[in-house]
């Protein structure tokens, strides 16, 4: 017996698509964001159907799809930001800049970017609460959006973490982002939005930089590495074990990851090398991690330090 064809298939969808559309905007409070995740649900229809058969409940096999569909690309959107905040907690020496990544910002932080990735986090921890992943990456989002206004000085300049004044940390942010890493705890199976939550709160109960706990920082960045064995977490790893082993220690590991096309980590290098006394070896890590950042705030910081590192071999 053959199974449906892709006409009954959209015979099915035109009948159930009106009442699809109207719970999943109740749901996602998006009309725009409920028929892509509708049409994502029958794309996935076309494909499973001629196999499977048209379900029993056709409107709940759609709702529920569509629903999961939502819930993924709205993840997504809501974790891109992440991907181009990570300096403040990648190395002690820089702020993270919520930058696009692909535009160069007068500004070293996209505020509408930084809020709609809050709001979008917002949204996905209402619909999955249960979901450690989901709550993870929220309390992640607000601990990072918690240091927005001191990131930057009166000029727009890069204000570095450990020169941040942290009486402009937004406290209800971190309480908020806080209570949320522990309420993560009791799932007791962290992931990789969870762990990087749970570092980002350490460095929040810090009172000073100097008061960082780095060694639960680099225990926290074990796990991490276990869930994500990426060369960009060892890099993470390293700058934190700087801070307990030394910035030898550190420089052992960074120069053996294979990450010459990251702008990071030649910030890193050239971080650790000033600390080791490699002057000239550092000025020219501040210049190439300058040339490959598309932020012009963060490239004018880093020509800075190499101009600082420069300065202080004559």
């Amino acid at each position: 017996m053959t199974g449906p064809s892709t006409a009954d298939i959209a015979r099915a969808f035109r009948e159930e698509y009106g009442r699809a559309i109207a719970v999943l905007t109740r749901v996602l409070g998006d009309l725009d964001a409920a028929e892509d995740a509708v049409q994502d649900a029958f794309s996935i229809a076309v494909e499973r159907w001629p196999g499977e058969g048209i379900p029993p409940s056709p409107a709940g096999w759609i709702i529920t799809t569509a629903r999961r569909r939502a819930i993924d690309r709205a993840r997504r959107e809501a974790a891109r930001p992440v991907k181009h905040a990570e300096a403040d907690l990648l190395y002690p020496t820089s702020g993270d800049a919520f930058d696009s990544g692909a535009v160069v910002p007068p500004e070293l932080v996209d505020t509408d970017l930084c809020s709609e990735a809050v709001r979008l986090a917002r949204v996905l921890a209402g619909l999955v609460p249960d979901d450690p992943e989901t709550t993870g990456l929220l309390a992640l989002m607000l601990l990072g959006e918690s240091r927005r206004s001191a990131r930057t000085g009166p000029g727009g300049e890069l204000v570095l973490l450990a020169d941040q004044d942290r009486s402009r940390w937004d406290r209800a942010l971190i309480a908020e982002g806080q209570a949320l890493v522990r309420r993560t705890l009791r799932w007791n199976g962290p992931g990789p939005y969870q762990i990087q939550a749970a570092i980002a709160a350490v460095h929040a109960d810090a009172p000073t930089f100097e008061d960082t706990d780095w060694a639960q920082i680099v225990a926290l960045y074990d796990l991490l590495f276990a869930a994500d064995p990426t060369p960009v977490v060892a890099l993470h790893r390293a700058v934190a074990l700087a801070e307990v082993e030394g910035p030898a220690a550190a420089l052992g590991i960074v120069d053996h990851l294979d990450l010459e096309r990251y702008h990071v980590f030649h910030v890193v290098r050239a971080d650790l090398l000033a600390r080791l006394g490699r002057l000239t070896e550092a000025s020219e890590a501040y210049a190439t991690a300058a040339a490959r950042t598309e932020n012009a705030i963060e490239r004018a910081h880093l020509l800075r330090r190499r101009d600082e590192v420069r300065d202080a071999l004559r």
